[in-house]
């Protein structure tokens, strides 16, 4: 091995470092590197990926547990989240940057994932091509800079599988013609521990590889069928332990598969393979794009020389193709499209697999130039010949499908495939030889790499926008501080939330525990009964936000602190104890413990649908045992507009906007009782027409802002303790009109509301948690429903004075427990399901691995 990687070290660093090189500058250019305005990453991903990377680090500090994870949303099965968006071996190295830097610390993890998938790939290339090795380093960098990687770079989760899917196939072919399975299963258990959903597409598809290559030589690779099997399958079993609890958790938590309502898929054309093989060719990564396969025009033209030598047999050629069809089929058929997302129709970013056409290609492609000598190089320039008129074509018939394509994209692909075409027409007459031709395709196939990823990095800062890293950075000392000065006030557990956040995803980098989160790993039971409370998470509960509830909500989920820019809360029960730069902390009166003791009566309440204040007023009347009537909408008065028509129709108010792109506003005034919190309840008509659009409502010089689509429906007003006029307006920016069911001021009764929390209270339990614990003790008359607010899961077991007790759901969202009147130490204790099982799983195969590679004699000739 060292006298293979002293022979090989250039090349090897020129696979690494090239990709990387050409990344460095295409992020230059744009103005993203460490410290700049920049993030690497696109504004949607850009604090979730953060912040998900900042608890990370938090984790490996000892600062939470690997298995759960307080402050993801109320709680959450933290081994899951890894298994998805965390997983793999380069993510440790976050350690060596502070939560605040983290956008630099996906800047450099970016840049090395990108130059190991082109190092990988080089590896891949030696071991399976006779080929020059600048001809290799060629390859690599085509590979590393394939339009798929680049175009999702902002998904940084998904690049470590480009640097283990070229390992797989390398390690197929060495079962197959060595018996040497070493590289397959370590190959195979990286990708599988790195990602479960990636390795679904790359496990598919290297089984359909694996057959490709069985039929092409049935006679010798027959006898390979059970080395595969066996060495894949125990790779499979070793990965169970992340595997398995992921999968466990995905299925009792609510995740629910697509049903499939079409047969062809959405958006695509005849002509997308020839428009998405074209330089600079981005139409969006949201809803309506069509798949990324480009990765590179020389391997493609090699790819089409694959088919078209006649010393390729023909059996190959099918046996391929037949991969090709079939992933090509994929991208225009419902059902097996959605076959390759696991049966779960992908949010954005659509053909999550396609990058496996392009690494198809451009295999298909180094098997073509190893064929490719004088005598059929003219071939080849055929093949160059056939991509012009194709993209000529294509280009004269394209229609308005393909209007994202500018001339200069044209220009490019031609002007490249010709030069293709020169370079391998001068080699046949002798002009250039082999060594030179091979310096000068790698400098031109960088060159077209490079002027690609511009391209897509251009995409995404036009689609998303690369987000201002100092969006991240500068709150964070002041926002830190003040969490920090929250955990040194307290033993117990407590929430906390921020008024004016920087993300959905602030608790994992300040590492403090509340409500808001935007994940594609969440527990939906107790998101959905959170949005019957009043905490919008509509559909699939990819979101939950804190934002607009009422004072009912703050008290039952534990909310003691509010952060907010405001310098005096007009907020019932909270008063201000600190500031920090603009930001201020406010500390609620009113907020419950982790958990508390009802009448085993709590048991039969049921949610109500469609009316969160009701849901609200029977879970506060049961567990205080009163019968308040907590809230009532009070008449208003519209006294105002700015830029808008207000018309009513029914229960529907339609406010439409007089000149375009400047923010309509609304002015009402309200008579508000003594002793009232006071909100404005905006519900919108139709959830389809808002896009991004937002409300912003001021009263008595408190302004909150809020995207109408995602937070609550209720606006604070402020608090009153005298019966006072209030005047106050919204204003609305995003859309040319938007439609609420007639919007209302809500009165809150805080005199009930005080008389409700203190009874509650008489009942709560204070909790201390550990990293997968919580712990209290109950001390009752009778026996009674102890209830908490951790999210329900059924990795939660309990325990009453040491003695292993059944756990229920609470209304199907929280973990709850039967416990004995008297005085009883109560123990929750936290282990992801199928987790031991999945350990187990690991350990027994990886030892059956081993002893299966004692079993086998080497093999001293090799099979090319």
């Amino acid at each position: 091995m060292k006298n293979y990687l002293k022979e090989n070290r250039w090349y090897l660093l020129a696979s690494f470092l090239l990709p990387v090189l050409l990344m460095v500058i295409v992020y230059l250019t744009i103005g993203i590197y460490p410290g700049s305005s920049r993030s690497v990453l696109a504004s949607d991903a850009f604090s979730q990926f953060s912040n998900f990377h900042a608890s990370f680090r938090n984790m490996l500090l000892g600062k939470q547990g690997f298995f759960y994870n307080w402050n993801a949303s109320l709680g959450l099965n933290y081994l899951s989240l890894v298994s998805y968006y965390l997983g793999g071996f380069f993510t440790p190295l976050v350690i060596f940057f502070p939560n605040q830097l983290m956008p630099d610390a996906l800047y450099f993890l970016t840049l090395l994932k990108i130059g190991s998938a082109g190092l990988a790939f080089w590896f891949y290339a030696k071991g399976s091509f006779k080929l020059p090795n600048w001809s290799r380093v060629a390859l690599s960098v085509s590979y590393a800079l394939m339009s798929f990687t680049i175009a999702h770079s902002e998904i940084i989760m998904w690049l470590d599988a480009f640097v283990y899917l070229p390992l797989i196939i390398w390690g197929i072919n060495r079962v197959m013609d060595l018996k040497k399975p070493t590289v397959l299963f370590v190959s195979y258990l990286m990708l599988f521990l790195t990602s479960f959903y990636m390795g679904f597409m790359i496990g598919i598809f290297s089984v359909l590889y694996f057959i490709a290559r069985l039929l092409t030589n049935w006679k010798v690779y027959k006898k390979r069928i059970l080395p595969y099997g066996i060495t894949s399958l125990l790779a499979g079993f070793a990965s169970m332990i992340m595997i398995l609890p992921s999968i466990l958790d995905l299925r009792t938590n609510g995740e629910e598969l697509t049903k499939i309502t079409t047969f062809k898929t959405e958006a695509t054309a005849w002509w997308d393979v020839i428009a998405k093989n074209m330089i600079g060719s981005y139409d969006t990564t949201k809803y309506g794009s069509i798949p990324f396969i480009y990765i590179g025009l020389l391997p493609l033209a090699l790819c089409l020389f694959f088919f078209i030598c006649k010393k390729i047999p023909w059996k190959n050629k099918l046996a391929y193709g037949a991969i090709a069809a079939i992933l090509i089929a994929s991208f225009y058929i419902q059902p097996m499209n959605l076959f390759w997302h696991g049966m779960h129709a992908p949010n954005m970013f659509l053909f999550r697999y396609a990058y496996l056409l392009s690494f198809l290609v451009i295999t298909l492609a180094a098997w073509g130039w190893e064929k490719l000598d004088r005598e059929n190089t003219l071939q080849l320039v055929a093949a160059c010949l056939i991509l012009i008129a194709l993209f000529a074509i294509f280009w004269g018939m394209k229609g308005k499908d393909y209007n994202y394509l500018k001339p200069i994209s044209l220009y490019l692909s031609v002007g490249f495939v010709a030069v293709y075409a020169l370079l391998f027409t001068g080699h046949y007459f002798n002009k250039i030889p082999l060594k030179t031709l091979t310096v000068i395709l790698l400098l031109i196939m960088g060159s077209e790499a490079f002027i690609n990823s511009d391209f897509m990095a251009r995409g995404i800062l036009k689609d998303w926008n690369y987000a201002s890293r100092s969006l991240y950075t500068e709150p964070y000392p002041s926002i830190k501080a003040l969490v920090d000065k929250t955990k040194e006030d307290n033993q117990s557990f407590y929430r906390m939330e921020n008024l004016d956040p920087v993300s959905s995803n602030d608790t994992f980098n300040y590492g403090y525990s509340g409500i808001s989160m935007f994940s594609s790993i969440r527990n939906r039971h107790s998101s959905g009964y959170m949005d019957q409370l009043g905490f919008r998470s509509r559909g699939t509960s990819l979101n939950i936000r804190y934002q607009n509830n009422t004072l009912l909500a703050d008290a039952f989920t534990g909310i003691k602190y509010n952060i907010a820019k405001a310098k005096n809360l007009n907020k019932y029960g909270f008063s201000k104890i600190d500031s920090v730069g603009e930001y201020n902390l406010f500390e609620n009166d009113n907020a419950l413990p982790l958990a508390f003791t009802a009448p085993r009566s709590i048991d039969k309440l049921q949610a109500l649908p469609n009316d969160n204040l009701g849901t609200q007023t029977q879970l506060f009347n049961g567990l205080s045992q009163e019968q308040f009537q907590y809230f009532q909408f009070l008449p208003m008065n519209q006294v105002g507009t700015k830029n808008a028509n207000v018309t009513n129709a029914g229960n529907i108010t339609t406010i439409t906007e007089k000149q375009s792109n400047v923010a309509k506003e609304v002015s009402w005034r309200v008579q508000i009782p003594a002793n009232t919190q006071s909100y404005l309840s905006l519900y919108p008509y139709d959830f389809a027409e808002l896009e991004s659009s937002t409300a912003t409502v001021t009263a008595n010089g408190q302004t909150r802002q809020a995207q109408i689509g995602i937070s609550g429906q209720y606006y604070d007003l402020g608090y009153y303790q005298k019966a006072t006029m209030v005047t106050f307006t919204a204003s609305f920016y995003g859309t040319k009109s938007i439609s609420f069911q007639n919007p209302q001021v809500l009165a809150l009764d805080t005199v009930a509301y005080k008389l409700a929390v203190d009874r509650i209270k008489d009942n709560g339990i204070a909790m201390t948690v550990g990293k997968h614990s919580a712990e209290g003790t109950v001390d009752s008359e009778e026996a009674r429903t102890l209830i908490t607010t951790i999210p329900y899961d059924e990795g939660w077991t309990a325990k009453i004075d040491g003695k292993k007790v059944q756990t229920k759901a609470f209304q199907n969202a929280f973990v709850s427990i039967h416990v004995p009147k008297g005085k009883h130490k109560v123990t929750f204790s936290y282990l992801p399901k199928g987790f031991i099982a999945g350990a187990i799983s690991f350990v027994v195969a990886i030892g059956l691995f081993l002893l299966y590679l004692r079993t086998l004699k080497p093999r001293k000739t090799y099979r090319h």
